[in-house]
């Protein structure tokens, strides 16, 4: 419906309608064929969102997967090429792909919406993700400064310790009585009808920072979380969006080409983890990009958002 609202029909409406095929078809699909469907489905969503936003489909995927060694999520490599689909997307929400590697692991590790079943999975590994409630922008009354503020509600996390976790552009607001955390920076919001868009410009620009930092889990209710420092083994600088793709451009390459080898992951202990990846990666994904192209938020209908 947006798309035909906004004019953006044609090659931008024919992917998305492919995409939505291809997420049906992954529905009715064992976990060890559904990674190749779900993958197309990214794909051709993707593309909807370059085309939406007027930007260049390449005809090249832009991510590339091998294996070194046993079935172990560590010996499942991606590289992201400068050219390609994934690449493009890179760019588009501000990040680069200049042949970077990464292992199947720490893109599993980075997204939010599998953290719990990582840590079970993988105990030793520091968790990355704090929950936070009410997200939001604040301007002190006859100021001209802004600044995203959020409330650590868990009692578990409203610690010191969250506090030496928090990007370094981030800190405790410790002049509020509950848990606040803040971003240290600031934009600036100036009075006036004529200042509006000059306003808008700034706000969306420190908005794009924030993200780097803050994201959420599709659901009933959205949960909100903020991405620790990166002075962890694993730790990758970038969105769930180009996440989620890369490491299902792996599976599907597994699928495709060496489906024993993938067999072989779902006997080991990292079964759980994998299967919640290809259960849930495909409805939070189609979130994001959906947000991507409309700018607009999604909610189950019937649901009122909670923290948010």
């Amino acid at each position: 419906m947006w798309l035909k609202r906004n004019k953006k029909g044609g090659d931008a409406y024919f992917y998305w309608q492919q995409a939505k095929s291809f997420f049906d078809a992954s529905s009715s699909l064992p976990k060890e064929s559904s990674p190749l469907t779900s993958y197309y489905c990214f794909l051709n969503a993707t593309k909807a969102f370059l085309a939406a936003h007027g930007r260049h489909i390449p005809n090249m995927h832009g991510a590339k997967g091998w294996s070194v060694g046993k079935a172990a999520l560590s010996n499942e490599k991606v590289r992201f090429y400068q050219d390609g689909v994934l690449s493009e997307l890179c760019r588009a929400l501000g990040e680069t792909s200049n042949g970077d590697e990464y292992t199947l692991g720490a893109l599993l590790y980075n997204l939010p919406y599998i953290h719990r079943a990582y840590s079970l999975t993988y105990t030793s590994a520091p968790e990355l993700f704090t929950p936070i409630s009410r997200p939001h922008y604040v301007r002190k009354s006859g100021s001209t400064e802004g600044w995203f503020s959020a409330v650590v509600t868990d009692t578990r996390y409203a610690t010191g310790h969250t506090t030496n976790k928090l990007p370094i552009t981030f800190e405790r607001d410790e002049a509020k009585a509950n848990f606040v955390i803040r971003r240290r920076s600031r934009f600036k919001w100036e009075q006036g009808k004529s200042k509006k868009e000059a306003n808008l410009r700034r706000l969306r620009s420190y908005h794009r920072n924030v993200r780097k930092h803050v994201a959420y889990i599709h659901g009933p209710q959205t949960l909100w979380y903020i991405k620790r420092r990166d002075n962890v083994r694993d730790f990758i600088p970038r969105c769930p969006l180009t996440l989620t793709f890369a490491a299902m451009h792996r599976l599907s390459e597994l699928c495709r080409y060496t489906p024993t080898r993938l067999a072989r992951h779902f006997e080991c202990g990292h079964n759980w983890l994998l299967s919640e990846f290809i259960a849930t990666a495909p409805q939070q994904f189609m979130d994001e990009i959906s947000s991507a192209i409309t700018g607009q938020d999604f909610m189950i209908p019937g649901r009122r958002a909670s923290g948010a």
